[in-house]
């Protein structure tokens, strides 16, 4: 009797060689005239033979002459339920093809190993020693001997390959391994081992309800970037190339949109608490004061995270949720007018707010602006059309401020509204316009882009209507 299983190349990792009698020497090729090898009590004759049919290559067939004869102890190979059946007395062989005293084994043939026979003597000799420890030092040394002694159901040298397995790590050829052995190894005591492969069963069910295992993994590495890490910076440039080099980019868009939705949406909520008449009347004017700079502080807080979001998704161009949803916050731009007319306030409390407002803004819409990041007109309109009051708040306080930083980010972001105008129809670029005179309060030659911008709309506008045209019938 034969197994077919498919035996993988053995390894070049040292096992514990064999010597006669107690421990016969390991045998470096196999063929009619190779010496047999003996075990302690052996009583039995054990005969491995290439298997020719098994061969992967049809051009290239292994000698049929070529086996390994082993004396066995026939109480040692009792340990194996496979040689149990064979040895028990409702199994009579043909007295033709296995003479008394004799077992055949049929063993894959590997045309490019060096040592075929190998695993199948070292999982023979561990079925008379129980040297586990002794024979399997290496992930290599377990996966070489692992599908033999499942071949041969040797349940205590299965039990001992997949807890070596389950503790050491892996190099990813032994990892594809394991996940060729998966479907075959036992499932209760395997379940350690393949809980490192793959999400359990159950757990996959309920992730499935909410979010897949990577998806639940990116938005961990995310909220670790932003919250908590002692040093944010280096955590975030890791976090960054790794949500970079995802293969998933549609997995990236979801995790980074919820992430830039929640962010969103506690900066709507702290600036709000701002905003609400009803807070202002609530509270006494020192506790009011206590709680709005700590509102204000997180909202801070908040929009530079959502500045490192937005740059996350500009720069992997899946950004085009987050400007949709950025064009759309006309209650939060409304807001910010109400806390930046408040000078005091958000001098004292919050100074970098309007800079970090200016500077999302001005990611999103030049990526727009460019092409990175496309969205339909509509939402084009709107994104300027929120934010252009705020804009006109903040380049009125960097003025006087003196400070280039803050007057150069609101002179970049009126020149790329004023290039998303330009891609509206005329009568949407011509509403917008208007609201842009503001941008002239410089000397003329500061402003050419405002310049520019009215010259094409007039040169437009001038035109005679094109494309076709209805007519009588």
């Amino acid at each position: 009797m034969s197994l077919r299983k498919r035996q993988r190349s053995a390894s070049s990792s040292r096992l514990s060689s064999l010597s006669s009698p107690a421990s016969p020497p390991r045998p470096v090729a196999a063929s009619a005239s190779s010496p047999p090898l003996s075990f302690p009590g052996a009583d039995l004759l054990l005969r491995l033979h290439l298997d020719p049919s098994s061969a992967d290559d049809a051009d290239v067939k292994p000698d049929p002459a070529a086996f390994l004869d082993l004396h066995v102890s026939s109480a040692s190979l009792l340990r194996s339920r496979y040689f149990a059946a064979l040895l028990s007395d409702r199994w009579c062989p043909d007295p033709s093809s296995s003479p008394a005293g004799r077992l055949s084994l049929a063993v894959p043939a590997a045309p490019s190993c060096a040592r075929p026979f190998h695993a199948h003597v070292e999982v023979v000799r561990l079925l008379h020693t129980l040297d586990f420890a002794g024979a399997i030092r290496s992930p290599a040394d377990a996966l070489d001997i692992l599908p033999v002694a499942l071949q041969l159901l040797f349940d205590a040298c299965v039990e001992a390959c997949i807890r070596f397995l389950e503790a050491v790590p892996w190099s990813e050829e032994e990892e594809a391994r394991v996940l060729d052995l998966a479907p075959l190894l036992p499932g209760d005591e395997a379940a350690d081992l393949l809980a490192r492969v793959s999400l359990p069963p159950a757990a996959a069910a309920g992730e499935a309800a909410a979010r897949s295992p990577s998806e639940a993994m990116l938005h961990g590495l995310i909220h670790s970037a932003i919250h908590g890490h002692p040093v944010p910076a280096a955590t975030k440039a890791f976090v960054a190339m790794l949500l970079k080099d995802y293969p998933s980019r549609d997995c990236v868009h979801k995790v980074l949109d919820e992430a830039f939705l929640s962010r969103l949406d506690t900066v709507k909520e702290l600036l709000g608490k701002y905003a609400s008449p009803d807070f202002r009347i609530a509270v006494d004017s020192d506790e009011r004061e206590a709680i709005q700079k700590l509102n204000l502080h997180s909202a801070v807080l908040n929009v530079k995270h959502l500045l490192w979001l937005i740059e996350r998704m500009v720069d992997m161009r899946v950004a085009d949720n987050a400007v949709k949803l950025w064009s759309e916050q006309v209650a939060l731009a409304a807001d910010l007018q109400k806390l930046l007319n408040d000078a005091d306030m958000w001098r004292n409390m919050a100074p970098g707010l309007p800079m970090l407002v200016t500077r999302c803004t001005l990611r999103l819409a030049h990526s727009v602006m460019i092409g990175e990041t496309l969205v339909p007109r509509q939402v084009r309109m709107k994104l300027v059309k929120s934010w252009l009051p705020v804009l006109n708040v903040c380049r009125d306080i960097a003025q006087p401020m003196h400070s280039g930083y803050k007057s150069s980010n609101c002179q970049e972001l009126e020149e790329t509204f004023l290039k998303i105008i330009s891609t509206l129809s005329v009568p949407d670029a011509q509403e917008l316009l208007q609201q842009c005179l503001g941008f002239s309060t410089r000397n003329v030659d500061d402003c050419q882009h405002l310049v520019t911008a009215f010259k094409t709309w007039f040169r437009r506008a001038s035109r005679d209507p094109q494309g076709p045209q209805g007519g009588e019938d």
